[in-house]
């Protein structure tokens, strides 16, 4: 079960606009199956499934794909649009040039381009005329972007740098689940007008590999899932995840760990502290969102829940949990039900 849960940050972020635009969502949430209570809670998390029902609900109630942080709406179905009009390209070069050329239709659009750098393709963000104070919309095109550039060719497209045209934020830990690449921010003495995506030029090569058969069941849930979707990336804490995954019910130590991936404790321990995290840390991330999955789908009790996880007593895992998320097990289930 690999399934990661999605920081409340993100759903109170994508409220954002619904605010600006006066809408009482509260209703909403409801419809969505989130509670209000649980975003109150700033360490608690949701189901990537509740993140892409409140997006695509949002969009309707707001008639806006953009969720009221651009310059100007954008009607509902303009991406679907966009989708449908470079399906037949013979090259992802022409078809991500094709659809930054549909959006440059629309004047109050946000503005996207594509540029080289040797080897290298950025894409860029003008993000300086957005009101977009959680940074919601910069983060969520260049997701869409690139994960839609990647299904088109049906491969990942390896991110070599990401870059920002603001200091780190308070959410700054979550990148790793949207980007999963090394993150350049700006400081106060070293600024970027742009947010950016640096990858290689071979992949605008590449052929495309969907039509509108797939088309049309990506469209379903798209661009929504494609937000609620962490990017399953090349870095150390990405793999060590899928492994850590494969059987929940055992959880191996650190040093069996290394010794499967052929390097020592100590390089193992090195490698993950470069990326900002720690053995433990993964396996206590990996095990908040097994507990989430099954608290909000109420499908086994919390003792059973707590034995799937490796806690010896369900004490553990109440204490361990409410670390996790400001909620206990218990409190997290009635909200969700």
């Amino acid at each position: 079960m690999r399934e990661r849960t999605i920081a409340s940050h993100f759903a109170r972020a994508v409220l954002r606009g619904a605010q600006r635009r006066g809408y009482d969502y509260l209703q909403l949430l409801q419809q969505v199956g989130i509670s209000p209570e649980l975003l109150d809670e700033p360490r608690a998390r949701i189901a990537p499934e509740q993140f892409t029902r409140l997006i695509q609900a949002l969009w309707l109630a707001l008639g806006d794909e953009y969720l009221g942080f651009g310059q100007a709406p954008s009607k509902p179905g303009s991406f679907a649009m966009m989708c449908h009009a470079v399906i037949h390209c013979r090259s992802l070069d022409k078809a991500l040039n094709r659809g930054l050329l549909f959006y440059s239709l629309f004047p109050d659009a946000p503005c996207l381009t594509l540029t080289h750098e040797g080897d290298m393709i950025r894409l860029s963000l003008e993000d300086s005329q957005l009101w977009d104070p959680d940074h919601f919309l910069t983060e969520s095109l260049l997701v869409i972007w690139h994960r839609f550039g990647s299904w088109l060719i049906g491969q990942r497209i390896r991110l070599e740098q990401a870059t920002f045209s603001y200091p780190r934020p308070e959410h700054g830990a979550e990148y790793d689940l949207l980007f999963s690449c090394p993150l350049v921010f700006s400081t106060t003495t070293s600024a970027t007008e742009q947010s950016s995506l640096l990858f290689h030029s071979r992949y605008l090569n590449m052929p495309l590999l969907q039509d509108e058969r797939t088309l049309k069941h990506f469209l379903e849930h798209s661009p929504a899932n494609l937000l609620s979707r962490p990017d399953d990336g090349h870095s150390l804490s990405s793999q060590l995840r899928r492994l850590l995954s494969r059987d929940s019910s055992r959880w191996p130590d650190l040093e069996a760990v290394a010794a499967h991936l052929h390097i020592s404790p100590q390089t193992l321990r090195r490698h993950l502290r470069e990326e900002g995290t720690s053995f433990q840390a993964l396996k206590d991330h990996l095990r908040r969102d097994i507990a989430i999955y099954h608290l909000s789908r109420n499908d086994l009790p919390l003792q059973q829940i707590a034995e799937q996880l490796g806690f010896s007593e369900p004490s553990a895992f109440h204490r361990a949990f409410k670390k996790w998320t400001g909620l206990t097990p218990g409190a997290y289930r009635a909200q969700e039900n």
